[in-house]
């Protein structure tokens, strides 16, 4: 039994996998989203910390999720006895962002845990800044969702498995380390150690797991893989080194687990944004405020974060926007059968065409106002039985928020928030009702610096901006 004094108490799956993996060198944690893996990394860290074991932490995630640490995981988890400093990765060459950058170098006692998002791996300079930190200091180094590094041959793979030669202690954690095949499992558990498997070759890991047929095209010929063997003794191997829990193991858990990913509006996006804004703001200035109007510039500026314009005579203008990527970036997180509400009805058919392109046409459906009412009902049929293939229900909260049993999933994800309270209470309720027996986790996508960190806020600080946005500054809702 560990005795240490924890900010906040461990739920007993937690505690659980503290006791198996706190002294070992590499550990997976297979933790379904929602079931607190970031605490049990940061619970680690601190614990080697304490005991002299590290001086320092890299922590790498993806780019929707590694300001979470620093915001939100962090300041929740670690302890407050221990003196430490925060150090976010940034490729800016400004004199303050490299002081921040040069903390993580400072001869003194405190801990330092650098947070890198994956994507710094591809290039030179965030790999060199990762090296030096590495080499400085003793260190534990963790990827978070590691199936970012699944592709073996993708260059920050490559360089996150080099680079963790060098680190003292190492994790992984991900909801779901195999989302297309098995063979997803090396470059995860390369990075922990090569002989991880029991194979320091991905080709005689390939070879003992993967069955193979040689297929001819004309003059050319290849490997084609057409199942997987073995699986028994591959899940047996796991075993010796990762920790593997689903919400429904877990009876301490919330009935609701909320989480959000950030997304950064492209450049373009950007520059329409601030146009949008400035003319929102010189309109309202200039006329009679009145909630309507305040709430219809609100929603224009949330289309802009969607990555699309409703121009005045209703064509549709579609430009960038990191929102989808980040969407099919939550859902690798996640097993099982998932619920993505939208505001918008061009956001419902961006997803609904994406989906259906990365995991097949029977894949997904939508429901909204132009869905038919026979249409309706079979969807919500298949999407509560278990053996049909439909695993993404894709509605607008305004539609499909009321009244419908949707238990089939515990995994909800806000696209784009409606401002009505309502609105958004009921459709969290289409999946938390009478026949769920799971934790249910529900995953915002907000688009940083603008107006939707607002109605995030407001709905979570139980504030109907329908009704309250004309009792404060108007400004306060856009700017």
């Amino acid at each position: 039994m560990i005795r240490y004094k924890f900010k906040l108490e461990p739920y007993a799956h937690q505690m659980t996998a503290l006791e198996l993996s706190a002294n070992k060198r590499e550990y997976a944690l297979f933790l379904e989203m929602g079931t607190g893996k970031s605490k049990i990394i940061i619970d680690t860290i601190a614990m080697l910390y304490d005991s002299g074991e590290i001086q320092g932490a890299l922590i790498i995630a993806p780019k929707g999720v590694y300001k979470n640490w620093e915001q939100s995981e962090l300041p929740t988890h670690l302890p407050d006895h221990i003196d430490h400093k925060i150090i976010m990765w940034s490729p800016e060459t400004t004199r303050k962002r490299l002081e921040h950058l040069d903390q993580a170098f400072h001869r003194d006692e405190s801990l330092k845990i650098v947070v890198m998002n994956v994507e710094a791996f591809s290039s030179e300079k965030g790999v060199t800044f990762a090296q030096k930190f590495l080499k400085y200091r003793s260190v534990l180094m963790a990827v978070d969702e590691s199936t970012t590094i699944k592709n073996r041959t993708a260059k920050r793979t490559k360089s996150i498995v080099k680079l963790g030669e060098l680190a003292q202690y190492k994790r992984i954690a991900t909801g779901s380390p195999v989302t297309q095949s098995p063979l997803d499992l090396y470059s995860q558990c390369e990075f922990l150690d090569p002989w991880a498997l029991g194979y320091n070759s991905f080709w005689a890991f390939q070879s003992r797991y993967a069955k193979m047929h040689r297929r001819s095209v004309g003059s050319h010929s290849f490997n084609q893989i057409v199942g997987y063997q073995h699986l028994e003794e591959l899940s047996e191997r796991l075993e010796t080194f990762s920790y593997r829990v689903r919400k429904e193991d877990c009876l301490d858990l919330p009935e609701k687990v909320y989480t959000k990913r950030l997304v950064e509006l492209t450049d373009e996006q950007r520059r329409i944004y601030t146009q949008m804004k400035n003319l929102a703001l010189a309109e309202l200035e200039g006329a009679l405020t009145t909630a309507p109007n305040v709430l219809t510039q609100i929603l224009r500026l949330q289309q802009v974060c969607s990555g699309f314009v409703k121009m005045d005579d209703g064509t549709i203008n579609n430009f960038p926007s990191n929102k989808m990527s980040e969407l099919l970036a939550a859902i690798e997180e996640v097993d099982g059968k998932v619920i993505i509400w939208a505001t918008f009805t061009q956001d419902l058919l961006n997803i609904e065409k994406e989906l259906k392109s990365v995991y097949g046409e029977d894949s997904v459906r939508t429901y909204y106002g132009q869905t038919e009412v026979e249409q309706r009902q079979q969807t919500v049929r298949d999407f509560q039985d278990p053996n049909n293939p439909l695993r993404f229900f894709v509605g607008q909260p305004r539609t499909g928020g009321y009244g419908l049993t949707l238990t089939a999933a515990k995994t909800v994800i806000y696209y784009s928030n409606n401002y009505d309270l309502e609105i958004r209470l009921q459709s969290e309720d289409r999946a938390h009702r009478i026949g769920q027996r799971n934790t249910v986790t529900y995953i915002d996508l907000v688009t940083e610096k603008t107006v939707e960190e607002k109605i995030l806020q407001a709905l979570r600080s139980k504030i109907n901006l329908a009704t309250q946005v004309l009792n404060e500054d108007y400004k306060q809702w856009i700017i």
